[in-house]
């Protein structure tokens, strides 16, 4: 599934897609999903559970190769979530399959270093983590990396040791502490609050990537909610809101890193907020 915006191509892969019960965000109640049902089936499940995909976006501006969030990877020992414990996933081969093998990446870069967005960066040879994309630069918030290499959090911490301290010691990391242009057309936005270095993508003024500053669409109704994992929960809601605000007022193409069924849509004005239009591909 590919998009066209201002002569750059974004192109989604799909690792998985799981269901989240409706305490994910601890504000919602079931009468609040229920009140959107056209977010089933793509976004909820006749169960009434958000339906969240873990994938990556891979930007292609001139002849540059940006791969955006890493998903969960294969053969990583998280034990605390069975769906992303010692996996065998084609991830690569269907990365490979859509054109993308690893060693043409030039440029890898994770919105944050929670586990479901670094797995990938790693992948597991002759017992030892070695980085999947060889010849790329990966591009950290270096507010995360500070954050999550003091952490004893018993699921990201594992997660940063695996996938992100060898490619730190493989010295392929540049650290992003501001507002970072990448080409002419994409540039890195600072969008701290679910972590404390977290990033999104822009392609332009007229797409944005928006990593976890928006897990599901029913956020675009209710951008109070908090997420779990949320490190300040109250900056979060003020990028929440900022990034909103920013993309109805562009019109901007909004492609949720977590947005399962076609992932895309716009974010429209109401008379008391916003809502989440879907689109497809074109």
């Amino acid at each position: 599934m590919s998009w066209n915006v201002d002569g750059v191509r974004i192109t989604r892969v799909v690792e998985h897609v799981m269901p989240f019960t409706i305490d994910f965000f601890a504000e919602a109640a079931p009468a609040d999903v229920a009140a959107e049902p056209w977010l089933v089936p793509d976004f909820v499940d006749s169960h009434g559970r958000y339906l969240m995909s873990f994938h990556t976006f891979v930007i292609e501006a001139g002849d540059r190769r940006i791969v955006v969030d890493t998903c969960t990877g294969n053969s990583k020992d998280r034990p605390l979530i069975p769906e992303f414990d010692h996996q065998h996933r084609p991830f690569l081969e269907d990365l490979a399959a859509a054109g993308f093998a690893p060693d043409t990446v030039d440029t890898v870069v994770c919105t944050h270093l929670h586990v479901d967005h670094v797995g990938w960066n790693t992948h597991l040879v002759h017992g030892k983590w070695v980085p999947t994309f060889p010849r790329a630069s990966y591009l950290f918030g270096a507010a995360d990396i500070d954050y999550w290499a003091r952490s004893e959090d018993p699921l990201h911490a594992i997660a940063f040791a695996d996938s992100v301290q060898p490619v730190i010691d493989a010295g392929l990391v540049e650290p992003v502490a501001s507002d970072t242009r990448l080409t002419a057309e994409v540039h890195l936005r600072t969008t701290p609050g679910h972590t404390p270095g977290h990033l999104s993508v822009w392609i332009g003024d007229h797409c944005v990537i928006t990593g976890d500053a928006l897990h599901h669409p029913i956020q675009c109704r209710h951008p109070d909610w908090t997420a779990r994992g949320d490190v300040d929960p109250d900056a979060a809601r003020a990028t929440r809101k900022d990034l909103l605000s920013a993309a109805a007022a562009a019109n901007a193409l909004v492609l949720g890193t977590h947005f399962a069924g076609t992932s895309a849509g716009r974010v429209l004005r109401t008379g008391d907020g916003y809502r989440f239009a879907p689109e497809t591909p074109y």
